[in-house]
């Protein structure tokens, strides 16, 4: 998946992401403010999530359920320090529970993810739409 889109069509992109994407665990890259909360936002309410999707900057991730009472876990690793912070939480036994994981920052804790996680590029284009590129590792 190789798309420009502007912030009107994210619902769209959010299910197309869904839909192209073959492993639960989505990696979020992009630089600071180009959208990777609010894609993730649009995400969880596709997936069926009734909670306010907020990032998780202080406290590394948020736990949402669907209305199928199915889980999503939202990570932020941008403060993160050392992989150590990501391991001593847990986040192996999320990554490996088979429910959604959208990480934001991801190469703050590269050595501990999953092979098949699909890495998401987003890019912020000179007429304010963005682009985004789905890739498997």
């Amino acid at each position: 998946m190789n798309e420009n889109y502007s912030l009107n069509e994210l619902p769209l992109i959010a299910k197309k992401v869904i839909d192209n994407a073959s492993s639960k665990v989505l990696l979020f890259h992009g630089e600071m403010g180009v959208g990777k909360t609010t894609l993730i936002k649009e995400i969880c309410k596709t997936l069926g999530v009734e909670d306010v999707a907020s990032s998780p900057t202080f406290s590394l991730v948020n736990e949402y359920k669907t209305s199928d009472n199915e889980t999503v876990y939202h990570f932020d690793f941008y403060r993160i320090k050392d992989e150590n912070e990501a391991y001593d939480m847990g986040v192996e036994d999320y990554l490996y529970s088979n429910n959604w994981c959208l990480i934001e920052w991801p190469e703050n804790v590269k050595n501990l993810l999953p092979l098949e996680a699909i890495s998401i590029e987003i890019l912020l284009l000179n007429n304010g739409q963005r682009n985004i590129q789905l890739k498997t590792n």
